[in-house]
């Protein structure tokens, strides 16, 4: 019988606007990370908040992302990200992806899946 209680929800999907992204900090197993979560037509993607191109993060301000039309531009070098698959699709990482985590929406919740 398995005893470990479920990892708690990231977010709940209702707190990103549908096209936003937000910042959340999740327990790994590489250890503590802050996730951009991006919410698109009710579904979740989740990623590293941080760039390929130089390791910084993407927000220009805690939790603060530049997102339009299915695209999260990265504020240090404007690399710019296909929010469904985190494909860099201009800019300085052209064709790198940014690193994803698995998520599951359940009963509302963004959950570690």
């Amino acid at each position: 019988m398995d005893t470990t209680a479920p990892a708690p929800p990231l977010c709940r999907l209702d707190d990103i606007p549908d096209g936003e992204a937000i910042a959340v900090d999740a327990a790994l197993p590489e250890g503590e990370e802050s996730l951009i979560v991006i919410r698109r037509d009710g579904v979740a993607h989740a990623y590293l908040n941080i760039c390929p191109h130089a390791g910084r993060r993407l927000d220009w301000a805690p939790g603060k992302f530049l997102v339009k039309d299915g695209v999260l531009v990265c504020a240090a070098h404007g690399a710019s990200f296909n929010t469904g698959d985190g494909l860099c699709i201009g800019g300085p990482c052209r064709g790198e992806h940014l690193h994803a985590v698995a998520v599951a929406v359940v009963d509302g919740e963004v959950r570690l899946d």
